[in-house]
């Protein structure tokens, strides 16, 4: 680009004369005016690059925005779990240490601990749907996890207190595995292995070789030791407060173990073996409160972690079969 024409009136000659600028004036005049077109083009570049994309500024924060939100949703994972969880601690303190200690269930309603009134979360409607959603979600599941964290320890203060005053009672309740092995079958109607039908089993067998320990799962005296029937060589203690253990299938009887003698949670009374009609070596073990059997799988809660109960109750509901 070339300077133009500019001219000057000449009085005496009274004619206007071209002005004539030097070649640095020229290559000057060039740059200004190269300069000023490149940063009026870079100033529109910007403007539409914010317009649609968003400053470097708006980007960062968006990046961080989009990190934010993957974060929660992880915590999201790591909130049900522990939802979860709370609901194994529930189900445990209601159907074994309540219901052994003889103390009412807290209901389904009563743990939750509702709250009512005004919307508490309505603060998160000012986000984008989705990002609202998340975060209404995770203060709603965080709250309700506080509240029934704070009923299960009221409970747990509750069973403490009731233990504390009646501990004679509670070392004589059944409250421990009878012996190390796995549960294999658990109670009710099961299809008996040898006999070909369905009948009532009253107990739940564990895995246990010939010759394993096995151990009596609370303070008592002996009521029987000896043979019956189907289920071979048996124990029987009394544990008072109308409780009473059965040991099946036994292949010895402990030393000092007869009629009367007393023995203490933990204490070895037998070993196991296959007596009686069974399928193979293994315990039945069986609780009986006020003459009627009971599920012994509620009275393993001494030596019992919530994982280890959960996967009873699994087997107890998903294998049909028993071994006696």
């Amino acid at each position: 680009m070339s300077l133009k024409n500019h001219y000057y009136y000449d009085e005496a000659r009274c004619e206007f004369i071209p002005i004539q600028y030097h070649r640095s004036e020229q290559l000057a005049y060039n740059l200004a005016i190269w300069i000023l077109t490149g940063v009026i083009l870079s100033g529109i570049g910007i403007m539409l690059l914010s317009s649609y994309v968003g400053t470097p500024a708006e980007l960062s924060l968006k990046a961080e925005n989009e990190a934010l939100y993957q974060q929660l949703e992880e915590t999201k994972s790591s909130i049900a779990l522990l939802d979860q969880q709370m609901e194994e601690i529930a189900s445990l303190d209601n159907e074994v240490y309540r219901s052994v200690l003889g103390l009412d269930e807290i209901s389904y309603e009563e743990r939750q601990a509702g709250i009512g009134g005004a919307d508490p979360y309505s603060e998160f409607d000012v986000y984008s749907e989705s990002t609202s959603e998340l975060l209404r979600w995770t203060a709603s599941k965080l709250d309700n996890l506080e509240r029934r964290i704070s009923i299960q320890k009221l409970s747990f203060e509750e069973i403490k207190k009731e233990y504390n005053e009646n501990k004679e009672k509670m070392s004589q309740i059944p409250a421990i595995k009878p012996t190390a092995g796995i549960m294999l079958s658990g109670f009710g109607v099961r299809y008996h292995p040898i006999l070909k039908y369905n009948r009532q089993h009253n107990g739940i067998d564990f895995r246990a070789d010939v010759g394993d320990p096995i151990f009596a799962t609370g303070n008592g005296k002996i009521r029987y030791a000896g043979r019956k029937g189907n289920l071979g060589l048996i124990v029987i203690i009394d544990h008072g407060h109308g409780f009473e253990t059965l040991y099946a299938h036994l292949s010895k009887i402990g030393d000092g173990i007869r009629s009367g003698a007393e023995v203490t949670r933990g204490q070895q009374i037998a070993l196991a073996g296959d007596t009686g009609l069974s399928e193979g070596p293994h315990l039945h073990y069986e609780v009986h409160y006020n003459r009627q059997a009971v599920d012994p799988i509620y009275y393993l809660f001494a030596d019992t972690s919530p994982e280890e109960y959960n996967m009873f109750k699994e087997i107890s509901k998903t294998n049909k079969n028993s071994l006696d």
